[in-house]
């Protein structure tokens, strides 16, 4: 949907083929960070607080430690992921974006796709088909091998949220999202690197998270997924290019998978408008790296756990420390800022 949108906007004609019909619902955190609103409002999708709960900021747990702060400026939103989708398929609509839905794409050829038995003729092929694109593999577009490879759980618990912030709680290899998505429900994400893990018997490794839980109604099936860190050499092949996590993807632990989604999607569309899909693999390339380079630092928290309790004991004894990563995780912070507060993390984690 956001590249629809946002090639539409460039003035071309555009036809998303999806083998499902709206809203689309997939494993997620669920919380939109600032960037991902501001983002979002540049598509022209508007979210409110009617369509889920605010949050001020993140709050990192584990056994020893607590560590939280707001976000620098505005807050975020808690919304449900078949909310987004439908206010996403809503503005295609108001664009002009033709949708054909239940209309599985079958196969590509020199002038365009395979739809429903049907030849769709296209310019340009995008391939925003996900993790296991199909796109990518009939293109020949290869994807380097992914590494750290986990697996998530998704839960909505009819609860009332006891915080106003999206709380990250940490155990043995395995990791706890909570955010809060209205006055009565709240979203719990499991990650862990057990293909076996189930969540009732996760959930021990939290028992503060699961006295929150205790006794509340689902109101929704769970539903599972694969979170991975990986990346594509190219992006594009002659008229067909990817773009979302069909063009390479990083761990679900930073929370900025959509944000940069929705980015890759707005850079694909002045790269098509300019008939340079390598401008586009440049930018691309960008987007990713400060999530990359997030996401490997938390998970070298995960993975190495006295790591973790001595930085989240430094950021507990300096919270205003935690702020400022906040901020660069977030993007609004100079260059300057990232190195000195790079430099200060580094003096209190070997102070703690």
């Amino acid at each position: 949907m956001a590249a629809a949108i946002a090639v539409v906007q460039k003035g071309f004609k555009v036809t998303v083929a999806d083998g499902a019909k709206p809203p689309v619902d997939k494993v997620c955190g669920e919380g939109l960070f600032p960037d991902t609103l501001t983002t979002l409002r540049d598509l022209g999708v508007e979210l409110s607080s009617h369509d889920g709960r605010p949050f001020a900021g993140m709050r990192f747990v584990d056994a020893h430690s607590s560590v939280e702060a707001n976000f620098p400026l505005v807050g975020g939103l808690g919304v449900r992921r078949t909310v987004l989708h439908q206010k996403m398929v809503e503005r295609a609509q108001d664009c002009g974006v033709t949708l054909l839905w239940n209309s599985p794409v079958s196969g590509l050829s020199k002038a365009g796709a395979a739809v429903g038995g049907l030849e769709i003729q296209a310019k340009w092929i995008v391939g925003a088909d996900g993790i296991h694109s199909r796109v990518r593999r009939w293109s020949g577009l290869r994807q380097s091998s992914a590494r750290q490879l986990r697996y998530a759980q998704r839960r909505h618990y009819r609860v009332q949220p006891w915080t106003d912030h999206v709380e990250i709680h940490w155990g043995h290899e395995i990791q706890a999202y909570v955010t809060p998505l209205r006055d009565d429900e709240t979203c719990v994400v499991l990650i862990s690197r057990d293909p076996r893990m189930r969540l009732d018997h996760a959930l021990r490794e939290f028992p503060n998270l699961a006295s929150h839980l205790s006794g509340a109604e689902l109101s929704n099936a769970d539903r599972g997924a694969v979170t991975a860190m990986c990346r594509l050499d190219r992006l594009y092949k002659g008229n067909i290019a990817l773009t979302g996590d069909a063009s390479g993807t990083v761990d679900a632990i930073t929370g900025e998978g959509l944000c940069l989604s929705f980015l890759q999607a707005r850079a694909l569309a002045d790269a098509l408008a300019a008939g340079d899909l390598q401008r586009y693999q440049q930018v691309h390339r960008r987007l990713a790296w400060r999530p990359n380079v997030m996401a490997r630092l938390l998970l070298l928290l995960d993975r190495f756990p006295g790591v973790r309790r001595r930085a989240l004991r430094a950021l507990a004894s300096e919270p205003a420390l935690f702020a400022r990563l906040l901020a660069i995780h977030i993007g609004e912070t100079s260059a300057m800022h990232s190195v000195a507060t790079s430099l200060r993390v580094g003096w209190q984690f070997l102070a703690a």
